[in-house]
């Protein structure tokens, strides 16, 4: 069974910075893309950032790019997504995606699928 989980969510303030993880069990991290999505009330769920694990490889939404950092740890099995400079309109539901065809920001590529960590960003 593959598992994914995500920790690191929480509140802060505009201007703050935050860390995701997600650690990945039951499947073949190396060969795996590892997705940042995310989600708010009323809105669909977009990519935000994504590593091809194999290679290293990385993408993200211009939204975030010069803000947010995705990297990975091999020896752990996880995945990071350093978030900085918070916006309120970073405020969603971040989900942890791996695929194993192809690499992008398409939500529809991935396969699996974490139950997701809360980011609440004020002002």
């Amino acid at each position: 069974q593959v598992q994914l989980v995500e920790s690191g969510g929480g509140s802060v303030q505009a201007g703050g910075s935050l860390r995701l993880s997600c650690a990945a069990y039951g499947y073949t991290y190396s060969s795996n893309c590892m997705g940042w999505f995310r989600q708010a009330p009323g809105k669909e769920r977009e990519g935000v950032a994504a590593i091809y694990t194999g290679g290293g490889s990385t993408y993200y939404a211009d939204s975030v790019k010069g803000r947010f950092t995705i990297s990975q740890d091999n020896a752990k099995n996880t995945v990071y997504l350093q978030m900085n400079s918070l916006k309120p309109e970073d405020t969603a539901m971040y989900y942890c995606a791996a695929d194993e065809v192809g690499c992008g920001l398409g939500p529809a590529l991935y396969n699996y699928w974490g139950q997701g960590t809360q980011v609440a960003v004020s002002s």
